[in-house]
């Protein structure tokens, strides 16, 4: 058995049951107890189960936790930059774009650095502070204003009131988590104001999220499945969110992380 397919095993028990044994594993796959741990390492660092002793089990996320940028800015790297590298594939030169705050769209910021007499609408202070230090002329960077998050977002009724006059080619909004009955969500009730005022000035709506979003599900609804025209995500998506978001979304687009298209063998 692949790894990959050791792993939805796996992640399908951990969800049905809320808890995997070790030893319960080793005699289910029929591999040795240390296979069964690396394979439990591999998807507790994707942040799709949490390992405890002898086993692992789900992950609990409130639906109003919220961690810090620096926090973010370091799990799904190699997702968050295929994802970015696809995502700027649909900006095109001369166009109005907005990027929401996150650490995704902060990474598709660096991605942008070759496209010409762009201007860039954006609440995060993190994502301007990118753009800027590229140095192009023929580029403009407008930075909402409002109060600040812990993800380096500015929300409240500033940014929001400086986003109702705006009209934009193309949003791209990073999101916290996304489900099928919740749709695309945030843990902060004010940077969901925030966001769906981004999603209204969208001409197009571009939402970059990596696989781990799947099933989690904050505080806060930004926009519902069905209004995203274009969802990037990465290959490590489940089979069943490939189908749900297959469904809903515009288009989805499965983004191939370098290094992960080929799986071990047992």
């Amino acid at each position: 058995m692949l790894a990959r397919q050791r792993q939805a095993v796996i992640l399908e028990e951990v969800r049905r049951t809320g808890a995997v044994r070790v030893s319960d594993l080793v005699v289910r796959l029929g591999v040795s107890d240390m296979t069964v741990r690396r394979d439990l390492d591999v998807l507790a660092s994707r942040g799709l189960l949490e390992k405890v002793y002898g086993g692992a089990t789900t992950v609990v996320v409130r639906s109003t936790d919220e961690p810090g940028f620096e926090a973010k800015s370091v799990r799904q790297l190699p997702e968050k930059e295929a994802i970015a590298a696809r995502a700027a594939g649909l900006v095109r030169p001369g166009t109005a774009i907005g990027l929401s705050a996150g650490t995704t769209t902060w990474t598709l910021a660096r991605f942008l650095e070759d496209i010409p007499d762009l201007t860039v609408v954006t609440n995060s202070i993190r994502v301007a502070d990118v753009l800027q230090q590229g140095g192009r002329t023929d580029r403009t960077v407008v930075l909402t204003g409002g109060v600040r998050t812990p993800s380096d977002a500015l929300v409240g009724p500033v940014a929001v009131q400086a986003l109702r006059s705006l009209h934009l080619d193309v949003v791209f909004l990073g999101v916290h988590g996304m489900a099928e009955r919740s749709g695309f969500t945030t843990p902060n009730l004010n940077e969901s104001e925030t966001d769906r005022a981004l999603v209204d000035a969208a001409g197009r709506v571009v939402v970059l999220a990596d696989h781990t979003k799947w099933g989690t599900v904050g505080i806060s609804t930004i926009a519902d499945l069905d209004e995203a025209d274009v969802l990037v995500t990465d290959a490590g998506l489940p089979e069943e969110a490939v189908a749900v978001l297959g469904e809903q979304v515009g288009e989805l687009v499965l983004a191939h992380v370098p290094g992960r298209g080929e799986e071990e063998l047992a």
